[in-house]
């Protein structure tokens, strides 16, 4: 199995900091942001990564390399213009192999075993939903047995992680769109499944956020790597 982590965009939300800084290079501790999505990886035994890079793209290349120093391998897709998460994808799709595979994003701390994702979704896809986090208080989708739902309350939000088959994609134009572009409808005709993960699971999306986090690393009160 393969897995490919978001790492595109632009962190506008971080201000100032990601001007000349990818935000997968802040640091949570001794740690960039991404390692902890590699190291996650890595744990669940998952050793074939596809990172896609855009934003100061020449730099994460170089820092994280080819993945040697963290027991995988690492290739890049390169996007001249930034894709968005389902546009993305679907560029990566001929790097990620032929089986479902799993996609995250580069700026989540959390607890979530990759390795209990099913390997074989019933379904297009399998989406692992959350508490809403306070920037995000509506939430996403809601559940209904093992499906996600647009219906059912209360809703959920999606925590960036996944396992995709290749037929979401499929007849899909290639440019710049969002993944729910494809998830919404697919979630309609009941071929989405999902999970509800009330463990640690933290979106790094401002300064104040990795404030928190450096704290909480330096005490020990967060081990992810």
């Amino acid at each position: 199995m393969r897995a490919m982590i978001l790492a595109a965009g632009l962190g506008r939300r971080m201000g100032p900091v990601t001007q000349h800084t990818p935000k997968p290079l802040l640091k949570v501790g001794t740690h960039y942001l991404i390692e902890y999505s590699i190291a996650s990886l890595q744990r669940a035994e998952i050793t074939e990564i596809v990172i896609n890079v855009s934003h100061h793209a020449e730099q994460i290349k170089m820092l994280i390399g080819n993945g040697s120093k963290y027991g995988v391998d690492i290739i890049y897709s390169e996007e001249a213009t930034r894709l968005e998460t389902g546009g993305g994808i679907l560029k990566a799709l001929p790097l990620l192999g032929k089986d479902p595979f799993i996609v995250l994003s580069a700026d989540v701390l959390t607890e979530y075993p990759l390795s209990q994702l099913p390997k074989a979704p019933n379904g297009l896809a399998h989406i692992v939903l959350v508490p809403n986090p306070p920037f995000h208080p509506l939430g996403d989708f809601g559940l209904e047995g093992e499906f996600a739902s647009l219906k059912n309350s209360p809703f959920y939000t999606y925590a960036n992680i996944g396992i995709y088959r290749h037929e979401l994609f499929a007849d899909v134009e290639p440019g710049v769109f969002p993944l729910s572009q494809l998830l919404i409808p697919a979630i309609k005709t009941r071929h989405i499944t999902a999970e509800l993960f009330t463990g640690t699971w933290h979106n790094i999306g401002t300064q104040d956020d990795l404030k928190i986090f450096n704290a909480a690393k330096k005490s020990n009160l967060l081990s992810l790597v």
